[in-house]
């Protein structure tokens, strides 16, 4: 571990993505500080910041192993730009629940377009992919499952995982890393088509 500390940042990322997970931690240990200190500097909230920053390099696994990464030098800035795309869109979020809605309406005042004659197919595609990726993720070991579900169904935060489950922050961290990369291995081998519409 001591021996990779000394490598670049876009060496780091090659070791993650050829297998060696400790590679990503030097990552996260060399940019956690800077990276929490500047989601903290706009939210203003220690539990949000902390929920943005194990948000960020979550996202960060998944974009690395799906490729999305240059590596050109620059993944302090490339990681940046992560958080301040997940703080943004908390913004969007915000302001979004403070706005009308027309979900619970059985008319549409707003002229939604959801179910308009060519969007079925696209409302039929999601629900097939959301359904697979249920199964894929009942397939996990138990705790990779159960912190999946606390994140992505409950929408807990971090912290509040950490306190449910009686472990640390890290650790959930580190589970939901390990859980989106077996989710991944397993779509691969049975060549499952994720796609969102």
């Amino acid at each position: 571990m001591e021996r990779l500390k000394s490598l670049t940042d876009d060496v780091l990322v090659t070791l993650y993505l050829e297998g060696n997970n400790y590679a990503f931690d030097v990552l996260l240990e060399r940019y956690k500080e800077r990276l929490y200190n500047y989601i903290f500097f706009i939210v203003r909230s220690r539990e949000l910041a902390e929920d943005i920053f194990q948000e960020t390099f979550v996202k960060a696994i998944v974009n690395l192993q799906q490729g999305r990464y240059q590596s050109d030098g620059k993944f302090a800035a490339w990681i940046t730009r992560i958080a301040h795309n997940l703080v943004i869109d908390q913004f969007r979020q915000e302001r979004n629940e403070n706005n009308i809605s027309n979900d619970e309406s059985d008319v549409d005042l707003l002229n939604n377009a959801t179910y308009a004659e060519g969007n079925i197919e696209n409302i039929m595609v999601n629900d097939q992919v959301l359904l697979d990726i249920r199964a894929l993720v009942n397939e996990l070991p138990e705790p990779q499952r159960e912190i999946l579900h606390l994140r992505y169904y409950q929408n807990k935060s971090f912290k509040e995982i950490a306190d449910h489950t009686g472990v640390s922050i890290n650790t959930a961290l580190g589970r939901v890393r390990y859980a989106i990369m077996n989710l991944r291995k397993m779509v691969e081998k049975k060549k499952i088509i994720l796609e969102l519409e």
